[in-house]
């Protein structure tokens, strides 16, 4: 049973896909994998990044973060194992935008050649990355309104600068379904897109919790895969996605991180130019 936010997603094939990976054979092929991103609204890239790399920035995530009480102590921090107690907020708020977000290895992880190379072929031009990086942890068994990112695209966030950039979900580490991954409204950038040029824009917020009766209103499907560490989905700034409730049979934490490219020469919003802390207002 795939839930959000508590809210039971309908599994019937109306209402429910898999995710469609882009081939090994068009890796390469700018044309193709614009076309796919104007047909789809996203790109689906298993393995773009060296899996040993985004498992040591998860280990170096979890060892900074033990503090707070987040994970089991007897277990290997790079496991992401959650203790099932209670977390110091104060003491995880301070190392998270004190020392994580601002850090070297973070911002090392968000620029390396795989991730900014591959963005600088795919524009055939100098790229931008935007300083406000998110990355976030859920704990397996948080149920409830707020718990799960609900829906929404991104541009309504970042209305200050161009519509031309893409976002990057990068899961920190394995993230198979049940521990809550991503998932997307099948065609859905096509309709806001028009909507946003017929000048219906929606407001900077979430547009519901509610997944299964989005999915009805559209007559779409919610898109969903599992993930492996070195996996990356790009994904338009139309294209409606939220996640799933992180019920790992494990308890192990989903970790992960959204990130935004654009090319340099695009006008940026200057809001997303300062690290990003959850009281940035945006």
């Amino acid at each position: 049973m795939l839930t959000s936010n508590g809210h039971v997603l309908d599994e019937s094939r109306h209402r429910l896909g898999e995710l469609r990976p882009v081939p090994e054979r068009v890796r390469d092929d700018r044309a193709e994998l614009w076309r796919r991103l104007r047909r789809d609204g996203y790109l689906y890239l298993p393995g773009l990044l060296d899996a040993d790399v985004v498992r040591d920035f998860r280990r170096t995530y979890f060892e900074a973060v033990a503090a707070a009480g987040l994970l089991d102590p007897a277990t290997d921090p790079a496991a992401g194992r959650d203790s099932g107690g209670q977390v110091d907020l104060a003491v995880l708020r301070r190392i998270l935008y004190r020392d994580v977000v601002p850090g070297d290895a973070y911002a090392r992880f968000c620029s390396q050649p795989a991730l900014r190379g591959w963005f600088a072929r795919l524009y055939d031009d100098p790229v931008f990355l935007h300083r406000r990086k998110i990355i976030r942890h859920v704990r397996p068994g948080e149920r409830g309104v707020g718990t799960a990112t609900q829906a929404h695209y991104d541009l309504v966030y970042l209305r200050e600068g161009t519509d031309r950039l893409l976002s990057a979900w990068i899961p920190l580490g394995d993230c198979p379904v049940p521990r809550g991954p991503l998932i997307y409204l099948e065609g859905s950038h096509r309709v806001f897109t028009e909507r946003e040029r017929a000048g219906q824009a929606l407001p900077a917020a979430s547009m519901t919790a509610d997944l299964p009766r989005l999915a009805d209103e559209h007559d779409a499907r919610w898109l969903v895969t599992g993930f492996a560490a070195g996996d990356v989905m790009v994904h338009s700034p139309y294209l409606v996605h939220a996640s799933l409730d992180n019920t790992d049979p494990d308890g192990i934490i989903r970790l992960s991180t959204d990130i935004r490219y654009q090319r340099a020469g695009d006008p940026i919003d200057w809001r997303w130019q300062q690290h990003w802390h959850d009281l940035d207002g945006l």
